[in-house]
């Protein structure tokens, strides 16, 4: 028996065009799963697809806003004709540096769009389809900043508390319908979303900043993507069946080693 196999099972993974979840798209197409790759940025939820689909076609792209809840309905509608969703990741995500004096009422609503509304309209489709095969497994990328104080991240830790929220009630009120729900909390991993994040935010301070914000975890570096995604892989695998209702830090030890 293959330890960690997901052979057929049906993923959708959220915000899987770049960084954790490409890592956890191609993971879970390794695993043997169909995986349906969902992005806002149309040409890098095709290059996911086209990098998973390179020597097994086993993966689709599917462009969509998951803060538009007719789009994401339509997607679910979509899969569902084929088949069931066994396994859904919220991934997709945005940040935001400020403190509550510099966070503006339009930068508070499209965090929560995003990060808050987006969760709830992924999992409020899906959660049908799994009740109808009779289980489920729902993972969830919360952050350390859904548990412990981070400077000048207000809104961004706000969202992702709603998040760490939402996975507990999901997992109490599911438990007799067999749906699993856990969430993934990372401290800072290295991806283009970070680079891009230092660039926009510290213009010529881009080496400095990189140095900082990876030394900031006690174990002295960024996670990577391939670490997230491995261990979402274990929680959404039939090994990890006794599992629901946990939030995972995987943080270098931020959280427990008192970084900063």
């Amino acid at each position: 028996m293959v330890k960690f196999s997901l052979k057929n099972k049906t993923v959708l993974v959220t915000g899987g065009g770049s960084g954790i979840g490409k890592a956890i798209s191609k993971t879970f197409a390794k695993q043997g799963a169909k995986v349906h790759v969902i992005d806002f940025n149309e040409k890098s939820v095709k290059e996911t697809v086209s990098e998973i689909n390179f020597l097994t076609p086993i993966a689709e792209a599917h462009y969509c806003d998951v803060s538009i809840q007719k789009e994401v309905n339509l997607v679910i509608k979509k899969i569902t004709k084929k088949n069931n969703i066994d396994i859904l990741i919220n991934n997709a995500g945005i940040a935001h540096v400020g403190n509550i004096e510099s966070v503006e009422e339009d930068d508070l609503d499209l965090l929560y769009n995003i990060n808050v509304k987006g969760v709830y309209n992924c999992i409020k489709a899906t959660i049908p389809s799994m009740k109808k095969s009779k289980g489920g497994v729902i993972l969830n990328l919360a952050s350390i900043a859904s548990s412990v104080g981070i400077y000048d991240r207000f809104a961004y830790s706000m969202s992702k508390g709603a998040v760490l929220s939402m996975t507990y009630s999901i997992a109490k009120d599911y438990l007799t319908s067999n749906i699993r729900c856990n969430c993934i909390s990372p401290g800072r991993v290295h991806t283009p979303f970070v680079d891009g994040f230092i660039k926009k935010n510290y213009p010529e301070k881009e080496k400095d900043m990189f140095k900082k914000l990876s030394e900031s975890q006690p174990i002295g570096r960024m996670g990577k993507p391939q670490e997230i995604a491995d261990l979402a892989l274990f929680l959404c695998s039939d090994e990890a069946s006794f599992i629901t209702g946990s939030d995972y830090a995987i943080d270098g030890g931020f959280i427990k080693l008192n970084g900063k």
